[in-house]
């Protein structure tokens, strides 16, 4: 079997529009939630969310005719162009027919679609941006990374709801084992904060309307939690076959061992405990370890009433005694949640926790929700010993997501 590494990262994200920044806020415990200032939210419940901050799709990439797109495919090519650029590949000496695209997201043009909507009914259809279509589809992302760096193998765009980033990352990573592909460049991006997105939640009652203390909004397993936060950004990983990346000199974060996927066959919006169960029985079944192997679980951990008392049983039931000697954190805590964008940042917060043997922390969990009581990080970040690491991520519609990643030994 061909094993497969983690040799590039990029992210944007509401705690920093790089990698490293957004690192050192998460291991800092520090809050990336705030006042929207993009939209008038006189109307709405929820008056706040994760914006990015100074981000500037110039810094980046000079594509002139990117700024006609949605924000979501801004979001997603930065991560995307970072994570290639970290790669440090020499396009001379490599098989462009061996690279491939896997960035989805479980929205993508919403901001654009309600846009040229408005102006359809206000100015007439004529006036529709030609950009439309190309400017919003899901796909763009890895089409226009394709495009961009010359990468002619698998090109594809995953859209499972908020396991979308995870799934992107798994099936890259089959890709790369059965031999389609030798490297491929896989995540997720998102952008719902708009105000049709906020609606749209706010009105399912599932986002948080601690609208007087943002910071501390979005708390996940706390006894007060009244919601998740909308976050927004991109989270983008270079996946290379193992002896490919060896031979080119790569340096390498971290090797990916396990991914499980599994439905709930439930309901559309509400979790149940079998389908995590199953889906973190399944990757660690493909990456031959133990539950007990498990150091460091970064969990889905959105701050819904349901979702974590459910995610923490499942975790609870699928370890044993086990799942009170690992630590298990969210940091959706700091960032919000990303819907498509989450598990592709989250995979990158997981792989330098593997990296550097260090846990984020769980901010803002003030009084512990009696039904969760693991070890969830909450007195700051934690130097630790973490040989395997397991990330989740699940979404609506009842889809699950599990990767497993090893700390790598040279």
């Amino acid at each position: 079997m061909r094993r497969v590494v983690v040799t590039g990262l990029g992210m944007v994200c509401p705690l920093g529009n790089d990698v490293q920044t957004a690192w050192e806020n998460v291991l800092a415990g520090k809050s990336g939630i705030g006042p929207i200032t993009r939209f008038d939210t006189s109307a709405s419940g929820c008056k706040i969310a994760g914006e990015l901050k100074d981000f500037n799709l110039d810094d980046f990439l000079p594509a002139k005719e990117l700024r006609r797109y949605d924000r979501s495919v801004h979001y997603g090519m930065a991560a995307g162009v970072q994570a290639v650029r970290d790669a440090g590949f020499d396009f001379e000496k490599e098989d462009l027919t061996r690279f491939g695209c896997a960035v989805g997201s479980a929205i993508g043009g919403f901001e654009t679609i309600c846009a040229n909507q408005q102006v359809a009914h206000e100015r007439g259809v004529r006036r529709v941006s030609p950009f439309l279509v190309p400017g919003s589809i899901i796909n763009m992302v890895s089409g226009q990374l394709s495009i961009m760096f010359g990468f002619k193998g698998p090109n594809i765009a995953h859209v499972t709801a908020c396991s979308t980033g995870l799934h992107a990352i798994g099936e890259a990573m089959w890709m790369i084992r059965r031999g389609d592909a030798d490297v491929m460049v896989a995540g997720g991006a998102d952008n719902a904060i708009t105000p049709v997105g906020i609606a749209g939640f706010d009105n399912m009652h599932a986002l948080s309307r601690r609208n007087d203390d943002p910071e501390h909004a979005s708390r996940p397993f706390d006894k007060d939690r009244d919601g998740f936060v909308m976050g927004e950004g991109g989270g983008v990983v270079v996946l290379e076959e193992y002896e490919h990346a060896v031979a080119r000199g790569a340096k390498i974060y971290a090797e990916v061992v396990g991914y499980g996927l599994t439905s709930d066959a439930y309901h559309v919006t509400m979790p149940n405990q079998d389908g995590p169960q199953r889906c973190m029985q399944n990757a660690l079944a493909r990456a031959g370890i133990e539950p007990s192997e498990i150091n460091y679980l970064n969990a889905h951990g959105t701050s819904t009433p349901a979702g974590d008392v459910n995610e923490t049983k499942a975790i609870k039931a699928m370890f044993g005694e086990h799942a009170y000697k690992m630590v298990v954190n969210s940091t959706k805590s700091m960032t919000g949640h990303l819907l498509g964008g989450a598990g592709g940042i989250e995979s990158i917060f997981t792989i330098l926790a593997v990296k550097n043997q260090v846990s984020p922390p769980t901010i803002n969990m003030v009084e512990p929700d009696p039904e969760c009581d693991l070890d969830y990080c909450t007195e700051g970040a934690r130097q630790m010993e973490i040989r395997y690491a397991m990330k989740n991520s699940f979404g609506f519609g009842g889809t699950n997501a599990c990767l497993i990643f090893k700390r790598f030994d040279e």
